[in-house]
């Protein structure tokens, strides 16, 4: 049982941001410095609800501007530009990227346009808030990463549990030893979505630009069932939802875990168990991901991943969704806190866990454009979080399991699946990735 001079001591450390910053953060060396009296123009890039809510946490701030939003739907860029306060409504990101006044972007989009128009930022000089999962294929986030470093531009992973006060103090208690060495981190995935059922291609409807919508992507005709939300359901332009909300979790247990590599072995079950609907990605999966490191028995991690998107039930009560086995005891983690099992899974009860702030992400980026505060999610951990998703969705396709190279990131012999972990494009469209 844990005593008051060890929860003293625990909430000492994990009331440290510095301490907690040092071990957890990626740093960024080159941000461009603001005055204290400038504000950072920002640019937002995909108005669905998730973005306008990014956008308007950076708009609240005092030293932030929204200046334009971006939809090719015009009554989305509508909507997003009265909510955000923001000058300008475009369909086009490049209007944005041509305006040198713009500090950064954020990036909203759906996930086929994740790495492109991050890519483009970079390049027209942006810093770049994108929006998990970073990228669409495995090979999209090491371009990703490739040029923020080129051009020295700061890049936020849109995983905002790694900036959350509840996570944050969690991961600090499994790196203090907590419960011993962490052996195996889960995140399960359940609850009840939507069937989208089945549609036929249509003209889009005069307020969309489906061109622009489909982007770079592969051309599929217009389904009334792909805008909005439920384009992460299809291959071109999602990544289902374990890109979707299972990435949050992924990162989450992958943080924990302690492991700042790729997997070597992938193997698991992806499947549609209950949906008779559209959705070309699973709804169920198993997965696991084998982190070998020397090969030596206790220096090898497991990290699983559970979906059921048709359970109108959770794990247990509050909704537990990532859990840590230790070699001296278990940590539940929830949005609302955690909790600690010692041996014969004795509780062990922490107080004063720290309280979140809405804003701390977005928080963190401008800090970081600002003045080089190292990033709490920068691109090369989300592209190493987004990746899981990519291998997990590659062993559903092929149905079998991979083996693969961290340090050149390729599938071992299995030349179906390394072409899973590129993308294709439209023939010639301006926002594709010189290295494809």
């Amino acid at each position: 049982m844990m005593n008051q001079s060890d929860r003293r001591t625990f909430l000492k450390r994990t009331g440290s941001g510095a301490a907690v910053a040092g071990l957890l953060s990626s740093s960024v060396r080159h941000a461009s410095a603001h005055g204290a009296n400038e504000r950072v123009n920002v640019g937002l890039i995909g108005c669905g609800g998730r973005g306008i809510t990014v956008a308007t946490l950076i708009a609240s701030q005092n030293d932030a501007s929204v200046r334009y939003v971006c939809d090719p739907d015009g009554r989305r860029a509508s909507k997003a530009r009265d909510a955000t306060g923001a000058h300008h409504a475009v369909s086009d990101l490049r209007r944005i990227l041509d305006d040198k006044a713009i500090d950064a972007v954020v990036i909203a989009a759906c996930d086929h346009w994740h790495a492109p128009a991050a890519i483009l930022a970079c390049e027209a000089g942006k810093h770049v808030y994108v929006e998990k999962p970073c990228s669409h294929s495995l090979r999209e986030g090491r371009l990703m990463i490739n040029v923020a470093r080129r051009n020295e531009r700061v890049m936020q992973h849109g995983t905002q549990s790694r900036s959350r006060g509840t996570f944050r103090s969690a991961i600090q208690l499994l790196r203090e030893g907590a419960i011993g060495d962490v052996l195996i981190a889960k995140h399960i995935n359940s609850q009840k979505r939507a069937n989208i059922g089945h549609r036929q291609p249509s003209q889009p409807p005069d307020h969309i630009d489906y061109d622009l919508w489909v982007g770079p992507a592969e051309w599929r005709p217009y389904q009334s069932n792909f805008v909005h939300y439920h384009w992460h359901w299809f291959y071109n332009f999602g990544t289902g939802d374990i890109g979707n909300d299972g990435v949050h979790g992924i990162d989450v247990a992958r943080w924990g875990l302690g492991v700042d590599t790729h997997p070597s072995f992938i193997t698991g079950y992806g499947s549609k168990l209950y949906f008779d609907d559209d959705q070309q990605f699973p709804d169920t999966y198993q997965m696991t991901f084998e982190y070998p490191a020397d090969g030596v028995i206790g220096n090898k991690r497991l990290l699983l991943y559970e979906q059921r998107i048709w359970s109108p039930y959770r794990e247990d009560a509050p909704g537990t969704s990532t859990i840590f086995y230790g070699t001296e005891g278990m940590m539940k983690s929830t949005d609302s806190g955690w909790e600690l099992f010692g041996p014969r899974n004795k509780l062990r009860t922490i107080e004063d866990i720290p309280e979140d702030r809405e804003d701390a992400h977005q928080r963190n980026f401008l800090d970081a454009i600002r003045n080089g505060t190292p990033l709490n999610a920068g691109i090369e951990a989300g592209h190493l979080s987004s990746a899981l998703c990519h291998l997990g969705n590659i062993v559903s396709r092929t149905g079998r399991s991979v083996q693969f190279d961290p340090s050149t990131e390729q599938i071992i012999g299995d030349e179906q699946a390394s072409l899973l972990t590129r993308r294709m494009y439209r023939d010639k469209h301006w926002a594709t990735p010189d290295d494809v």
